[in-house]
């Protein structure tokens, strides 16, 4: 069975909510879980039938600490314990709630990087109109970026849909402006001539709201476009939500409307709703790490637990290694 280290003291619920999405994830047999962290902080939310390993450490990343920190004084914290598990192979992936940029730390530190990948980058997926999903990437990992790493990322973001959402020719798109090659700013265009030379289905420039219309699998942006874009998505997703909640409760038409609609408005609910997802994968280290929301409750802990589960039966760092050996080949021989 497939085991996953569980950051139990990373997230704003922490450990109820931590304990409570592995207790049900292990309850109903899906994957064996380890938790890591306080072991007397966690006990009084775990029941009686269900078995749990863990192991234990009082330190944990506070939530707003800067990476920097946690990496010199805190490597004995649940977060990094876990990933120590998973470099060892003690387990197979680690899902965390806890601080993201102290998480992508650690990741990097302690699993390290896979050949040909400068700048590891978390990958978020997106509902859009029809079947399936789309994949955004950087999402606030790095807000720096060169155009190599545009390059890195749109390979990393193709094996992503094409291993795990089974896509055969991802589309692959950058993050820009407007769709005309004018459009953008020194970093996209130089990334673009670079990407245009690689064999994947590149589309050029997309915007925002192809992001949803069902034109892109893969959207390509540095993790400062790229997290503003993220937020502003579930912002205008509540804001949604709240509209109709709102305007439901205003009038007997309304609300004989939403009955007839019910299934309708749920379902927009559950797509529009990140726990659905439970997390995004860290593309480009030597391992599966998932990133929570770091408000996750027990329902998006499980399924950021199954999502990584997922993401190991599909073989995605499999899948990003060999794609970033192909091109350090193919690198070499135009370099002779």
């Amino acid at each position: 069975m497939i085991r996953i280290a569980v950051d139990g003291m990373g997230g704003d619920f922490a450990p109820l909510e931590i304990v409570k999405g592995a207790q049900s994830v292990s309850r109903d047999g899906l994957a064996s879980i380890v938790l890591v962290g306080d072991v007397e902080k966690m006990k009084p939310y775990l029941t009686d039938n269900v078995n749990l390993d863990m192991v234990h450490t009082s330190i944990c990343v506070e939530m707003h600490e800067s990476p920097s920190n946690a990496l010199r004084k805190k490597r004995d914290s649940s977060m990094n314990l876990a990933f120590e598990l998973h470099k060892r192979g003690e387990v197979d992936a680690v899902v965390s709630a806890g601080n993201s940029g102290a998480a992508m730390a650690f990741a990097i530190f302690t699993l390290g990087r896979v050949s040909g990948v400068d700048r590891p980058a978390i990958a978020t997926l997106h509902p859009r109109i029809g079947e399936g999903l789309s994949i955004l990437l950087d999402a606030g990992g790095n807000v720096d970026c060169k155009p190599v790493h545009f390059v890195q990322f749109a390979l990393m973001g193709n094996a992503f849909a094409a291993s795990v959402l089974g896509i055969d020719s991802p589309r692959v798109g950058i993050l820009s402006n407007g769709e005309e090659e004018t459009k953008g700013n020194e970093l996209t265009r130089e990334a673009h001539a670079l990407i245009k030379e690689l064999r994947l289905n590149y589309l050029g420039y997309v915007e925002g709201t192809d992001m949803y219309n069902g034109r892109t699998d893969v959207v390509v942006s540095d993790g400062f476009v790229g997290n503003i874009a993220l937020k502003i998505s579930e912002g205008v997703a509540e804001l949604i939500y709240a509209f109709f909640k709102d305007g439901i409760q205003k009038s007997l038409k309304a609300k004989i409307g939403y009955l007839l609609l019910k299934d309708l408005f749920k379902d927009f609910q559950k797509k529009a709703d990140y726990s659905e997802t439970g997390g995004a994968p860290l593309l480009g280290v030597d391992g599966v790490s998932i990133i929570c929301h770091g408000k996750s409750n027990e329902k998006a802990i499980r399924n950021a637990i199954l999502l990584a589960k997922t993401f190991v039966e599909k073989g995605l760092k499999e899948s990003v290694s060999e794609t970033m050996r192909d091109y350090q080949s193919m690198q070499r021989l135009k370099e002779r």
